[in-house]
């Protein structure tokens, strides 16, 4: 009988160590974008080599909470989307928004019109409407509405929504022009009602918008298109007294984002927001667009923006390839070092080395871990859809776009740049919170975080044109990969 019992101990012992060994191990996969041809394919792991650079992850050190990641409803992708066979639209849609895609979390779309629209469009087209009386959304009835809806039917999760103006009807403004030009100050009660007009009509067609930024580009565009001019000064008066008030009495839960431009000139911005006590408490935070340089992530002012106000948004609402032509069924053009943004031409000579040529989806990947890495919470790309010329653009701005359509031909190219935005988008989910990380690598790019169901998503950049072997070190155990050349991988595990 004591044999017995003691083979019995020895058996429950063993079954306990067992069960208490496999609740310990990790579950893990491994996600990899390459220039050489992988699409957020799924790799094994490696054996740790004799020269892996150990990344060091910390779970402990807990930094900013994720708003989201995604895209933007403009009017010109919502018309391509009519333009392609039914088939094809679902298949972008779930490609963007559904569980075997990109998961989009945060999107962003435009009041009125703008650059990524057919033509010139206002929602009060009558001069002078001060009563707001022919306030009509139905510009939107045709592309961007139901592009939203159809996400809404795709999306499990749902998505956030940020709006921007890029102007105010031209009747509201001194120069009278779509383009340029300040609002004048009689018209600022007009504006700040026209908010409230426009999320009510949203609402009543089911679509709940998140956020607003109080004008895009206010520091403009070259009067190229659709703008509108403020001072941050100017900016505050407008929030303070107008916007803010109404925003905080009709819609109470819509965030307000404040500047909505490029971060070379983000300090000046978040002095004027956040030294006026009254203007700090209506703006929830700053938005931002890359194209100061889409190679310089301006870490310095994105960690100056966030110390200024820790408990305020930083929200990247949009970036893009711009100035070019996209290519079309070429992997390797998005790889290439060839590619060039506006500044490339255009910028002042003592900025143009923040213009350099640089691989698209370099520009991406280095972006994206660069914002996250210095507190921003939410990236948000441009078009979600473009065509083979980079539009259609009534300005003819072409840019570039992660999936690229011929609706004559009824043909999708799905860019590398779809998957290196899925990369972020579909593993870093909404309230995830970003953890410490220790790199001794320079030409490495990396970013850790932890997701509400207790997944953990590291993400690595390999820009060189040399593979690395990689050692994850999470709380002692390793998870061995070998990233190649040109590529970036996503590792998951819990």
């Amino acid at each position: 009988m004591k044999r017995i019992s003691s083979c019995l101990i020895f058996a429950l012992t063993m079954s306990l160590l067992t069960s208490s060994s496999l609740k310990k191990s990790m579950t893990v996969q491994i996600f990899e974008t390459s220039a050489s041809g992988n699409k957020l394919t799924e790799v094994a792991q490696s054996n740790k080599a004799a020269k892996s650079i150990e990344v060091n992850i910390n779970p402990q050190q807990k930094f900013q909470k994720i708003t989201g990641i995604g895209g933007s409803f403009t009017e010109a992708s919502g018309y391509l989307l009519n333009k392609v066979s039914k088939e094809n639209r679902n298949k972008i849609l779930e490609a963007y928004f559904g569980e075997t895609g990109a998961k989009y979390s945060l999107t962003r779309t435009h009041i009125n019109s703008c650059d990524f629209s057919l033509s010139n469009y206002s929602y009060t087209p009558v001069k002078h409407d001060k009563d707001l009386k022919s306030f009509s959304i139905k510009e939107d009835m045709d592309d961007i509405i139901p592009m939203i809806k159809d996400a809404q039917k795709v999306s499990k999760d749902g998505f956030k929504i940020i709006s921007s103006p890029w102007t105010a009807p031209p009747w509201m403004k001194d120069n009278k022009d779509w383009r340029g030009g300040n609002l004048l100050p009689e018209y600022y009660p007009v504006w700040a009602n026209f908010f409230d007009k426009y999320i009510d009509a949203y609402k009543k067609e089911g679509i709940d918008i998140w956020g607003i930024t109080v004008e895009n580009e206010p520091l403009g565009s070259g009067s190229n298109w659709e703008s509108m001019h403020y001072t941050p000064q100017e900016m505050n008066d407008f929030v303070k007294h107008h916007l803010g008030p109404v925003m905080r009495s009709k819609h109470a839960n819509v965030k307000i984002l404040g500047y909505d431009q490029n971060r070379d000139e983000l300090k000046d911005w978040v002095d004027a927001m956040y030294d006026d006590a009254e203007a700090k408490k209506y703006f929830d935070g700053t938005a931002v667009h890359w194209y100061a340089s889409t190679f310089h992530f301006f870490p310095d002012e994105l960690q100056y923006a966030h110390n200024k106000a820790p408990n305020k948004h930083i929200i990247q609402t949009e970036g893009c390839g711009d100035a070019e032509v996209p290519a079309w069924k070429n992997d390797a053009w998005y790889w290439s070092k060839e590619a060039t943004d506006w500044g490339w031409d255009w910028a002042p000579a003592d900025k143009k080395y923040l213009h350099p040529k640089y691989a698209p989806a370099h520009r991406y990947a280095r972006d994206i871990i660069g914002c996250l890495n210095n507190w921003v919470d939410g990236w948000i790309d441009w078009n979600m859809v473009l065509d083979k010329q980079g539009g259609p653009n009534w300005f003819k701005n072409w840019c570039t776009a992660p999936v690229i359509v011929d609706p004559d031909k009824d043909e999708v190219y799905f860019t590398p740049l779809y998957y290196v935005m899925s990369h972020f988008s579909r593993f870093i989910r909404p309230e995830a919170v970003r953890i410490g990380l220790s790199n001794p690598n320079s030409d490495l790019m990396c970013t850790a975080a932890l997701n509400k169901d207790g997944s953990t998503v590291v993400i690595l950049f390999n820009p060189d044109s040399e593979s690395k072997d990689i050692a994850l070190n999470y709380k002692g155990k390793y998870i061995n990969t070998h990233l190649k050349d040109n590529a970036i991988q996503t590792i998951l595990f819990h």
